[in-house]
């Protein structure tokens, strides 16, 4: 039995390697298999196996904490639409342009406070690319440290919370754990934010390293430039374009942190804050409402789809024992506990090359959790590993989406080879940052 679960989950995932859709494979390819076992093996399993799934299914739709992935989605679609991205790198620029890398600097802590405020990536790189990649380029930036520096720092809303990852994460561990082993998402927002801030502090060094030692690659903006671009009333714009986001984020983090508001509560309080954002900057209309809550319903519908096929998945692989199964082989192979986290770990690294983060967290985590257990490994500082490799799985070539979407609005002098060059020093970096949370696994709890 559980060498048929092995074979469920190698055909699912040789399936979506091949591009078939992930929620109707999961959901699908599961009820087929059960349905097939039923029939030349009704003795493995039975129609009332079947009869669980409405009840895991409901048990997933009223789940609370994941009413948080809608709000999260909508605040960060509605932020999109505010202009804080425009503002925000304009004001950097003129605050960073007049030192060497400053412009880079400038999408960085950009990428930062978008990512701490709408956890979008694909939004958050197309919009950078759109603004900040031609100016850039005017200024003489080498591409691929431009395009580098927009495609890493997009995709800092994978690990800086609010993040839509972290949420996922912690809801696959928690359904997987046994009692007492769970992780909420509290307790992941409290953790990631450390590393979150540690990758910033690195991509700024790097570029500053860079730029003292090849400075034609990041030069400053020219002086006559920023003075000419800092009009009369600078310092109110300053103020604005920091002081509104700042705020936002502090309220949402802030109350999940002091345990004033659960993330579900927080994300509601984000919404409606990105929404009052919104009017300040005169960008608020019914056209953009009904955009924001059309695109939020795609995005929200494409999640609990996935989710939904997630759980028929893992409804099938229990029932025919495949955890078991797994934790008898991995007893016989006689692995350490951080040996297979290290198996683990290469095996959701090399994955994030052909597939998206959504579709690794619902076919590896429920996996991977029960033997993690076994081990009595911290799962969340497990989670936390995880959500850092999974992060370079939208910067690892040839499938890295933030890759494509930065390439889909790049001027068409930017070649492929040359956004590939570009991210290779940023993946290392991530990589460096992962290896310092395993050798430093207290430092996740330094905001508990």
């Amino acid at each position: 039995m559980g060498g048929l679960a092995i074979l469920l989950f190698l055909i699912i995932f040789v399936l979506i390697l091949r591009g078939f859709p992930v929620a109707f494979t999961l959901g699908g390819v599961s009820v087929l298999f059960g349905l097939a076992l039923m029939i030349f093996a009704p003795d493995v399993f039975r129609f009332a196996d079947f009869l669980l799934l409405p009840s895991r299914f409901m048990g997933t739709i009223t789940n609370g904490m994941l009413m948080a992935v809608p709000l999260f989605i909508f605040m960060g679609i509605m932020l999109e639409k505010s202009g804080l991205a425009e503002s925000l790198l304009e004001t950097m620029s003129l605050l960073f342009g007049s030192i060497k890398g400053g412009l880079a600097i400038s999408v960085i802590l950009v990428g930062a406070l978008l990512a701490a405020s709408t956890g979008i990536v694909g939004a958050t790189v197309v919009t950078m690319g759109i603004i900040s990649l031609p100016v850039m380029l005017k200024h003489n930036y080498r591409a691929e440290l431009a395009t580098g520096v927009i495609a890493s720092s997009g995709t800092l809303g994978q690990i800086i919370p609010p993040s839509i990852v972290l949420i996922l994460l912690a809801d696959q561990i928690s359904a997987s754990s046994r009692a007492g082993a769970s992780v909420d998402v509290g307790m992941m927002f409290k953790a990631a934010f450390l590393p979150g801030i540690l990758l910033v502090v690195c991509y700024i060094l790097y570029v500053l390293i860079v730029a003292q030692m090849k400075p034609e690659w990041a030069p400053q903006l020219p002086a006559e430039e920023l003075q000419s671009r800092k009009s009369k009333g600078f310092g109110k714009r300053v103020v604005k374009a920091f002081v509104l986001p700042l705020l936002l984020i502090v309220s949402v983090l802030g109350s999940i942190f002091k345990g004033i508001a659960s993330p579900t509560e927080a994300a509601a309080i984000g919404a409606l804050g990105a929404i009052i954002l919104t009017v300040i900057e005169n960008k608020f209309s019914l056209a953009v409402l009904k955009s924001v809550m059309q695109q939020t319903v795609h995005l929200t519908a494409m999640v609990f789809f996935i989710l939904l096929g997630a759980t028929t998945f893992t409804l099938l692989f229990r029932t025919l024992g495949g955890d078991d199964y797994l934790i008898e082989l991995i007893n016989a192979a006689d692995l350490s506990a951080m040996t297979f986290l290290f198996i683990v770990m290469v095996v959701i690294f090399v994955a994030g090359f052909f597939i998206d983060f959504i579709e690794i967290v619902f076919i590896f985590v429920p996996v991977v959790t029960p033997i993690f257990n076994v081990y009595e490994i911290d799962m969340l500082w497990v989670g936390i590993l995880m959500a850092l490799n999974l992060q370079t799985s939208f910067l690892t070539p040839p499938f890295g989406f933030s890759l494509f979407y930065l390439k889909g609005v790049a001027p068409p002098q930017i070649t492929t080879k040359q956004l590939y060059r570009g991210i290779v020093p940023f993946i290392c970096i991530q990589l460096l940052v992962m290896l310092l949370v395993f050798f430093f696994p207290d430092s996740i709890r330094i905001f508990f």
